[in-house]
C-alpha cells in the first residue's frame, strides 16, 4: 500500500455500542451520509489525517452478528465479503465494543476475526465500567484474540489520540493467528474462556440504574411517570417558546414594514414583503418551539429513558402485532417520517416493516407543529386548567397522542386484513443512565435546527415564491364602489391559486373550510408547515397591518358576517392535519423503500379519507357541543 493512498476502514459494532458517537468524534463534520447503490440503507463515511495519510472511515450499520436477519444487518456482511457491487472492501476492519458488556460482544467479534482482515478493538463506556467497580486487563485481551486494544470514552475524547495513531498504520496490527470456532456452540465457549481470562474485577450491577428502573419499568408506575413526561414536555413547548416566538414576529412584521415604507405600491416591494418575507418568515417564527422540542427529546434519548418508554410501550406494541423494532421506528417519526421509515431497515420481518412505513406518517411529526402553534395560539385560550398546567399544552399533547393511537389501531387493522403474519422475536437492550456531554446535545440540537431552517430556505422559499406568484396573477381591476380592502380580496380570490380553491371549495366546505384554507390545503401537499406561510401571504395581501394570528381571529366571511375560523373550523382543520400525509418527501422515500408506487398511494388515498371523515367528525361535534352549552 503506497503511503499516499487513503486507508479504508469498517466501523463495525452492535447498536448502542458507541460506535456512531466514535465516528462523529473521529471524523467532525467531514462526513457524508448516501445509501448502499442499489440497497436502502443508509452509508456514512467520514475522513481524518493521520501521519500525512488520509483515512477514510465507513460506519456500516449497527449489528449484533454476522449472521444477518435484517436488511441492515445483510449490509454489512456483504461489504466486508466483498459482494455489494460499487462498495470498496475495507482493507481493515475497527469493532467498537461496550466495556460493559463485552462478554456479549465477543461473539462478534469472533465472526469478525474469521474474515481475516487486519482488525483492532475498540473498547468504549470504559469510564460507566470503573464506577460500576468493574475492570478489565487489557494487555490479556490482546493477547488472547491477538489484535490491538484501545479503551476510549469517545464524547469525552479519552482515548482518541492513541485510536487515531493506530488508524494510520493497519499494516501493522497483528493478525489473530488461531480464528475463533465457526460453530456458534463452540464460538460461545471460546467468547466466555476470553471473557473468564481478561475480566479482573466483575463489574457491580448498576444500582442506582436497577432503582430508577423499578419505577420507569413498572407496569403502572411506569405508565403514570410517561403521562407526566408528555404533559410536562409540551406545556414547556409552549411556555418557554412564547418570549423568542414574539421576538422573531416582531423582527419579522418590522422587516415587511420596512420594505414596504422603501418601495411603495410597487410588485417587487410587494414579492418581497408579502412572498419572501411573510411566506418564509411565518415558518421561521416556529424556530424556538422546534428547537425546544428537539432539546427536550434528544436529552431523554441521550439520558436512557426514551429506551424505557419504548420498553413500556411495548407490551401494546406485542398485543397488535408488531414488536420493539417498529416503535424505536415509529419514535423516529416523531422528529420526521422520513428517517423513521428509513429505520424500519433494522425490522427483519417484511411484513412488518411494511406495515410500519404505512403507519409511520400518522406519527406527529415536527412539521405539524408550526400549524398546531399557530391555531392553538390564535383560537385557544391562555389559560391554567390544573394548577400550572396549560389549556394550550394540553390541547397541543392531545394531538400529539392523537396520531400515535389512530397508527397503532391502523397497524392492528392492517396486521389482520391487507397483511397479515406473525411478527420474530425482539431484544431490547436498556443503557445506563448518564448525563450528555453539554456538547454532544448541543451539537445534536443544532443539527435538527439547521435542518428545519435549511427546509424553509429551500422548500418553503420556493414554494413561497411561487404562491406569491399564484396569488398576485392575473391581476384584475376592481369592482366600482369597492374599498381598498375589498379590492385585495376580490384580486385574492380571482388569482390562479384563489380559483384553484375555489374549484376544490365543495370538497373542503362540508369540514367549515373556504377557498383561503383551500389554497392552503394544495399548498401544504409539498410539506405540511405550507399552509402557515401560505395564509401568511394571503393575509398580508389583505391586511398588512396585523399578525397572522390576529388576521385569521378577525377574517369575516364577506357574506355571512361569521368569523371564517370558527371553532368547528379550527377544531377541523386541526384534526385534518393529525391524519393527512400532506409531504412529498415521505411520498418519494416510501417509494424507495417499498420499490413501488403502491404503497405511497395506497398510504396517501387512506390517510386522505381518515383525515376527511375524522376532520368532519370533529367539526360537526364542536358544533354540537357549543349548541348544546348555549
Amino acid at each position: 500500500m503506497a503511503s499516499s493512498a487513503p486507508i479504508r476502514l469498517g466501523l463495525v459494532g452492535s447498536p448502542n455500542a458507541g460506535k456512531t458517537t466514535l465516528f462523529n468524534a473521529l471524523t467532525g463534520l467531514r462526513s457524508r451520509v448516501g445509501n448502499y447503490p442499489g440497497v436502502t440503507v443508509e452509508r456514512r463515511e467520514g475522513q481524518l489525517e493521520v501521519g500525512g495519510r488520509r483515512v477514510v472511515v465507513v460506519d456500516l450499520p449497527g449489528t449484533y452478528s454476522l449472521d444477518p436477519i435484517s436488511s441492515d444487518e445483510a449490509v454489512v456482511s456483504r461489504v466486508i465479503d466483498g459482494q455489494l457491487e460499487g462498495v470498496e472492501v475495507p482493507e481493515a476492519l475497527v469493532v467498537v465494543a461496550d466495556a460493559c458488556s463485552l462478554e456479549r460482544s465477543l461473539m462478534l467479534v469472533g465472526q469478525v476475526l474469521r474474515r481475516g482482515l487486519p482488525t483492532c478493538l475498540v473498547l468504549s463506556m470504559v469510564d460507566e465500567l470503573a464506577a460500576r467497580g468493574g475492570s478489565l486487563d487489557r494487555e490479556r485481551l490482546e493477547a488472547a484474540l491477538g489484535i490491538p486494544v484501545v479503551e476510549v470514552v469517545g464524547h469525552r475524547g479519552r482515548g482518541l489520540g492513541e485510536l487515531r495513531t493506530l488508524l494510520g498504520d493497519p499494516e501493522s496490527w497483528s493478525r489473530s493467528e488461531i480464528p475463533p470456532p465457526e460453530d456458534p456452540y463452540e464460538r460461545g465457549a471460546w467468547a466466555d474462556s476470553i471473557w473468564s481470562h481478561v475480566v479482573t474485577q466483575r463489574a457491580a450491577p448498576n444500582a442506582r440504574s436497577e432503582a430508577i428502573d423499578r419505577v420507569v419499568l413498572h407496569p403502572v408506575w411506569g405508565t403514570a411517570l410517561f403521562a407526566v413526561v408528555m404533559v410536562t414536555f409540551f406545556q414547556l413547548i409552549f411556555a418557554w417558546a412564547a418570549p423568542a416566538m414574539d421576538a422573531i414576529d416582531g423582527g419579522i412584521a418590522a422587516a415587511g414594514e420596512a420594505i414596504h415604507t422603501a418601495l411603495p405600491g410597487s410588485l417587487l416591494g410587494a414579492f418581497l414583503a408579502d412572498g419572501l418575507v411573510a411566506g418564509v418568515g411565518s415558518v421561521v417564527i416556529f424556530l424556538p418551539q422546534i428547537v425546544l422540542l428537539f432539546a427536550l427529546l434528544y436529552l431523554l434519548e441521550d439520558v436512557g429513558y426514551m429506551a424505557r418508554a419504548a420498553f413500556v410501550v411495548d407490551r401494546l406494541m406485542g398485543r397488535i402485532g408488531l414488536e420493539g423494532r417498529s416503535f424505536v421506528a415509529l419514535l423516529s417519526s416523531y422528529a420526521c417520517a422520513v428517517p423513521g421509515i428509513m429505520a424500519t431497515r433494522t425490522i427483519p420481518s417484511p411484513r412488518d416493516r411494511l406495515v410500519t412505513i404505512l403507519v409511520a406518517p400518522l406519527m406527529t411529526c415536527s412539521a405539524r407543529l408550526p400549524v398546531y402553534a399557530l391555531l392553538i395560539g390564535a383560537f385557544v385560550p391562555e389559560q391554567t386548567v390544573l394548577g400550572p398546567i396549560g389549556l394550550q399544552g394540553l390541547v397541543l399533547m392531545g394531538l400529539y397522542l392523537l396520531g400515535p393511537a389512530v397508527a397503532l389501531a391502523a397497524a392492528a387493522v392492517l396486521k389482520r386484513t391487507v397483511l397479515p403474519g406473525e411478527g420474530l422475536p425482539f431484544t431490547m437492550e436498556l443503557p445506563s443512565y448518564r448525563l450528555p456531554t453539554p456538547s454532544l446535545w448541543l451539537s445534536q440540537v443544532w443539527g435538527a435546527a439547521w435542518a428545519f431552517l435549511r427546509r424553509a430556505g429551500t422548500i418553503i422559499l420556493a414554494v413561497s415564491i411561487l404562491l406569491w406568484m399564484l396569488l398576485s396573477f392575473p391581476q384584475v381591476e376592481p369592482e366600482p364602489g369597492m374599498d381598498e380592502r375589498q379590492a385585495a380580496g376580490h384580486a385574492l380570490a380571482h388569482s390562479f391559486a384563489g380559483r384553484a380553491g375555489h374549484a376544490i371549495e365543495p370538497f373542503v366546505e362540508p369540514l367549515g373550510f373556504d377557498w383561503k384554507i383551500g389554497v392552503g390545503l394544495i399548498a401544504s401537499l409539498a410539506a405540511r408547515e405550507v399552509i402557515v406561510s401560505t395564509l401568511a401571504q394571503i393575509y398580508a395581501a389583505s391586511d398588512e397591518e396585523d399578525s397572522l394570528r390576529a388576521s385569521v381571529r378577525a377574517d369575516r366571511d364577506p357574506e355571512t358576517g361569521q368569523p371564517v375560523f370558527d371553532p368547528p373550523t379550527v377544531a377541523a382543520l386541526l384534526v385534518f392535519f393529525v391524519f393527512a400525509l400532506q409531504c412529498m418527501s415521505t411520498l418519494a422515500i416510501m417509494r424507495r423503500e417499498t420499490n413501488s408506487w403502491r404503497w405511497p398511494a395506497f398510504a396517501f388515498g387512506y390517510m386522505l379519507v381518515l383525515a376527511w371523515t375524522m376532520a368532519f367528525a370533529a367539526n360537526r361535534l364542536t358544533a354540537a357541543l357549543l349548541a348544546s352549552s348555549t
